[in-house]
């Protein structure tokens, strides 16, 4: 049995077998998620899990070099955004290595992704893409 860490086994799974610029999507729970990747569905109920405590397990056990986030963000979510962006920031992540783009080409993203995690996130555009980075 594991002692910290990702708990879920999909998540740990695909965490695992990651590589070097691979991405993971974690979305709220109306993000469309496409054939190709893992879905792995976290939603129990509107709001749990969060989308920031999903963020914050993932980002936690994985190697972030760039993430993706929805242009819409800004302006329709401004309090997650801040979250979001105050958690990036914390581990190393800021300026450049930070890419909005339109909701509709975060969600075409999805493709190439390796899994999509969907959270009970209810707040509209909670949804980020997480590029691994090298952890040597």
């Amino acid at each position: 049995m594991k002692k910290k860490g990702i708990l879920n086994s999909d998540i740990s799974a695909v965490l695992s077998y990651m590589g070097h610029t691979d991405r993971i999507c974690i979305g709220d729970c109306g993000l469309p998620v496409p054939e190709g990747p893992e879905r792995i569905d976290l939603a129990v109920k509107f709001g749990l899990p969060s989308f920031m405590e999903v963020l914050k397990a993932v980002g936690d056990d994985m190697k972030i070099e760039k993430v993706v986030l929805a242009e819409e963000i800004k302006e329709k979510s401004q309090d997650l955004l801040e979250e979001v962006t105050e958690y990036l920031k914390e581990n190393g992540l800021e300026g450049n290595r930070i890419e909005f783009v339109p909701h509709s080409d975060l969600k075409l993203m999805t493709k190439e992704c390796k899994a999509v995690i969907r959270t009970g996130e209810t707040t509209p555009y909670a949804n980020i893409i997480l590029q691994s980075g090298c952890i040597f």
